[in-house]
């Protein structure tokens, strides 16, 4: 469509990579106590919950096929 006319040199395309600005960012704003307290909580909840998953996942994930306290099936119970 339009083309541009001038060229644009190399150098200023490489340099344009690593131009740094003089300029500095205004300073990070402190979490309040009540954002820290939040961020906690939701740490804590989320580490209790996989805790908890893993508490009761690995015994439902166990193979062990021995029957426990005498239980019998349904289909032996009636012959």
């Amino acid at each position: 469509m339009f083309r541009r006319r001038e060229s644009v040199p190399f150098s200023f395309v490489a340099e344009a990579d690593r131009f740094r600005s003089n300029v500095t960012p205004p300073p990070r704003e402190r979490a309040s106590v009540s954002q820290l307290v939040g961020r906690s909580l939701v740490g804590l909840t989320v580490v209790a919950g996989l805790a908890g998953s893993l508490l009761f996942g690995v015994p439902a994930l166990s193979t062990d096929q021995t029957p426990t306290h005498g239980q019998k099936s349904e289909a032996s119970r009636h012959r």
